[in-house]
């Protein structure tokens, strides 16, 4: 079995640590913390289960890696610390792990990053033999593979168009809801995550990854963006209050231009409470979570995923997806040329062995 490290425990790791547990070629070998409270836990009190895994969280990366794990589930946030995140990934590949993350956002499309990102990666991988897997958690798969997959089902295609639609108000990263993204700030707020060109630097790689993919090229890559204010104030269970007058919903778009048109596109529809904007898109049956592909053209495609983890948390569930894909390649990754791939160099596999699995 390959041991695996899950390094971070917040909504990616929780998910993590559950999949990494429930894969018959893996095995659970350590838990990274950076939070000192969390030291000494068991993991799966951590990741929500309800039994131990015997194995205790630490904070002592250095002894982790000396250990030379097979594999890295890098779980720790990109969003603010991306050098940092780089850093860490660079130590666990230099230790000869394949490393797995959604955190570095450039390396969606490994061939086209900028060489501030790829150079370092491709140095910790001629130095330590590990390898690099970047995919994302919006899901990863709701803007390549999946997209990609249904687009063979056509017989002439005018667009693709990926969504995710996502109600924030159960989710538990508040600082990433209010100040990167801006819920509950004053409509004259500008969110780093909504800046000009900041949307194309996080789902830029996507585009230009369908668009290899399909065989085009991109004339451009353009953003759209609406936002909406709250017209009451709403209390969400994991982040208090937010007033009315600030921001509630977010809605924008991330273009690749072919031909001078928006061929494929990335949408976002985020909101804090479902009160707000509802004449934009929303989930089939008024959940909290989707995510859609809509293949426009002869005959017109449009496929919903809904997932639910955690009871019936849906933002939970586009977590678990998304980390899914990422530790369902681990062992691919262990087997393959060590190297930095991308999702269409993956492949989304069958859960072999887990098929009633618990």
């Amino acid at each position: 079995m390959i041991s695996t490290v899950v390094w971070g425990t917040g909504n990616v790791g929780r998910a993590a640590i559950r999949a990494v547990d429930a894969h018959p070629a893996l095995k659970l070998a350590a838990v990274l913390v950076h939070n000192s409270a969390k030291v000494g836990r068991d993991a799966g009190e951590l990741a929500g289960l309800d039994h131990g895994l015997g194995v205790t969280a630490t904070d002592d990366i250095d002894a982790v890696l000396a250990a030379a794990p097979g594999a890295v589930v890098y779980a720790a946030t990109g969003d603010i610390r991306p050098d940092e995140a780089l850093d860490d990934i660079g130590r666990a590949i230099r230790a000869g792990a394949v490393v797995v993350t959604p955190a570095l956002y450039p390396l969606y499309d490994q061939r086209n990053a900028p060489p501030e990102f790829r150079d370092p990666v491709l140095g910790a991988i001629a130095d330590g033999g590990g390898s690099l897997f970047v995919s994302g958690v919006d899901p990863g798969w709701g803007n390549d593979v999946l997209p990609l997959l249904i687009s063979g089902l056509g017989t002439t295609i005018d667009a693709v168009r990926c969504q995710e639609i996502f109600d924030y108000s159960t989710y538990e990263q508040e600082d990433s809801v209010r100040h990167l993204i801006g819920m509950g700030h004053a409509m004259d707020y500008e969110p780093l995550m909504l800046a000009p060109s900041i949307p194309t630097m996080v789902w830029g790689g996507q585009i230009r990854l369908m668009a290899r993919a399909l065989g085009v090229e991109l004339d451009d890559i353009r953003e759209t963006l609406e936002r909406r204010a709250l017209d009451t104030t709403v209390t969400t269970r994991t982040m208090g209050e937010f007033e009315a007058g600030t921001q509630g919903a977010v809605r924008f778009e991330v273009q690749g231009i072919v031909g001078g048109e928006p061929r494929i596109v990335i949408e976002h529809v985020t909101r804090i409470h479902a009160s707000c904007a509802p004449d934009w898109p929303t989930p089939p049956d008024g959940g909290d979570g989707a995510h859609r592909v809509i293949i426009e053209g002869s005959p017109r495609i449009e496929v919903t995923v809904e997932a639910t983890d955690e009871g019936e948390n849906r933002s939970a569930g586009g977590n678990a997806t998304a980390v899914g894909r990422l530790v369902g390649a681990i062992d691919w990754l262990v087997d393959a040329e060590p190297g930095l791939y991308d999702a269409l160099d993956v492949p989304l596999r069958p859960a072999v062995g887990r098929l009633g699995r618990k």
